[in-house]
C-alpha cells in the first residue's frame, strides 16, 4: 500500500493565484527544479498542475484549493471539498487525492464517506488531511489509505502557536492507526525530517521551506532583526 511514499520526502509545489509563481510556466519550472533535486513525489493543487507534474514522470498527490482563502478559512473545508473537485483530480491523473479529513460540514452536504468511495472507485489512493487524533482515527475507520497532519494548527480545533512540526500528534496517530501517517506542516530543517521518520512517519511533505520564496525570505528577515 502506497509503498512509493515510504521514507520519501514529498515536495509540495503550490502557489496562490495572486502570487507571481502561480503562472503555469513558473509552476512547471518550480516542479522541474525540485524533481531535478531528487524529489520523486509532488503534492500539487489543481488539475493544471497535476497534469504538468505527471509529465515529469513522478507520482503526484493532487488536491484543490479556492483561488483565495476567505477570512474564516480556519473554520471551513476548502481542500478538495466536494466530489466535483475529486473528479477534476481523477481526470487529471493524480495518483493520490488529498482532501480535508476533518469532521466539519462540507459544501453541498457532501460526506467523507462519499469522497473516499469516489476516490477508491477510480482506483486512486485517498489521503485525509487532518488536524487532530480523533479526525485521524475517524478517517482510518472510514477507509482512508493515508492520514496527514497537514491541518494541525490551522483549524479551530487545533489552534497553536508552536513553530515546530506537530510531533506529538504524529506520535499519537502512529500509535492508534494502522494506515500510513504523513507528517506535514512547519518543516524547515533536515533535522525535522529525520525526527519525523524516527517517530514512525511513513513519509514527510515539505512545502514552504522549499517552494515558497516569499515565506523563506520573510522568515530570514524576521529572525535576523
Amino acid at each position: 500500500m502506497v509503498d512509493f511514499l515510504k521514507n520519501k520526502i514529498v515536495v509540495s509545489s503550490q502557489a496562490m493565484p495572486d502570487e507571481p509563481l502561480y503562472k503555469e510556466e513558473c509552476m512547471l519550472a518550480m516542479m522541474q527544479s525540485v524533481v531535478n533535486g531528487g524529489a520523486e513525489v509532488l503534492r500539487v493543487a489543481g488539475g493544471r498542475d497535476v497534469r504538468n507534474a505527471k509529465k515529469l514522470g513522478v507520482k503526484v498527490i493532487g488536491l484543490t484549493k479556492p483561488d483565495g482563502l476567505p477570512p474564516n478559512w480556519k473554520e471551513i473545508v476548502y481542500i478538495t471539498p466536494t466530489l466535483k473537485e475529486v473528479d477534476e483530480l481523477i481526470e487529471a491523473g493524480a495518483d493520490v487525492i488529498a482532501f480535508d479529513g476533518t469532521s466539519r460540514p462540507r459544501p453541498n452536504g457532501c460526506t467523507l464517506e462519499e469522497i473516499i468511495k469516489r476516490i477508491h472507485d477510480a482506483k486512486k489512493y485517498a489521503m485525509a488531511d487532518i488536524s487532530t487524533l480523533e479526525e485521524a482515527i475517524n478517517c482510518s475507520k472510514l477507509g482512508a489509505d493515508i492520514v496527514s497532519t497537514t491541518l494541525s494548527g490551522y483549524t479551530q480545533e487545533s489552534l497553536s502557536d508552536n513553530p515546530d512540526p506537530d510531533y506529538e500528534l504524529l506520535k499519537n496517530i502512529v500509535r492508534r492507526v494502522k494506515i500510513p501517517v504523513i507528517l506535514e506542516g512547519r518543516i524547515w530543517e533536515p533535522a525535522h525530517v529525520k525526527k519525523a521518520f524516527e517517530l514512525g512517519a511513513h513519509c514527510v511533505v515539505i512545502g514552504s521551506a522549499i517552494t515558497r520564496p516569499q515565506l523563506i525570505t520573510k522568515r530570514f528577515i524576521e529572525e535576523c532583526k
